[in-house]
């Protein structure tokens, strides 16, 4: 019979390794890692016959995604198109951002299979007479590392031609040039620290679920037990 035991840790260590999972999957699907220099309307004719403004845009760049500003010819108008610059994966801009999308990749693989399981923590607390919350905190810990890897790796690409288009003639690897980072980036360093978090606070789920309390619980029989 499934004993639910619902604690304060438990739960917490559940909703962390949730938002952490899809932080970092929206931060790496995200464009916005480079925000570039100001670009000039290539509208700008049209603008001064319209009286519209010719107010400059910051194109911004991801591992693999971009976007940029798009004028149309017959009106003012504008929209902004976002999307894959890379049809496949050979195409990313840099070798360093091809491996930056590998360990990234598996990280966040391993973090969303992790938030998938810990929702049933709640009634399973092991897997072939192993704690689960310490598997899945072991989990976080190496999918850390991965995400460590892939975060250090991404400024050596900023030397790519692709960079430099963006960010200027001056921009190299570890160096920004004219362009700075955009919120997909710091989203991506938070969510790791999250996860170092994440994988400390395991074990402190492992005690709350595991302490004597919640054992004479389970043997008066109930099904449902919540503790603070």
């Amino acid at each position: 019979m499934c004993h639910v035991i619902v604690t304060c840790r438990s739960m917490l260590w559940t909703l962390l390794s949730i938002v952490v999972a899809f932080a970092e999957l929206i931060a790496f699907m995200s464009a916005d890692w480079l925000i570039g220099t100001a670009k000039a309307s290539s509208n700008a004719d049209m603008d001064n016959r319209t009286g519209g403004s010719q107010q400059p845009y910051h194109p911004s760049l991801g591992i693999y995604a971009r976007c940029i500003r798009i004028s149309h010819r017959h009106h003012s108008n504008r929209d902004t198109l976002c999307g894959p610059y890379a049809e496949n994966f050979s195409e990313i801009a840099s070798g360093f951002w091809q491996a930056t999308a590998i360990f990234l990749a598996i990280g966040i693989f391993i973090l969303c299979t992790v938030a998938f399981v810990s929702v049933f923590t709640m009634c399973v607390q092991s897997i072939m007479k192993k704690s689960i919350f310490n598997v899945c905190g072991l989990l976080q810990g190496i999918a850390g590392l991965f995400l460590i890897l892939g975060l250090i790796l991404y400024p050596a690409g900023w030397g790519s031609q692709k960079a430099i288009n963006y960010c200027g003639h001056y921009a190299s690897a570890y160096k920004l040039g004219e362009c700075s980072l955009g919120w997909a980036f710091y989203t991506a360093i938070g969510g790791t620290v999250l996860t170092f978090i994440c994988a400390v606070f395991s074990a402190q789920a492992e005690i709350a679920t595991s302490s004597d309390k919640v054992q004479e619980e389970i043997e008066e029989g109930k099904n449902l037990i919540c503790l603070l």
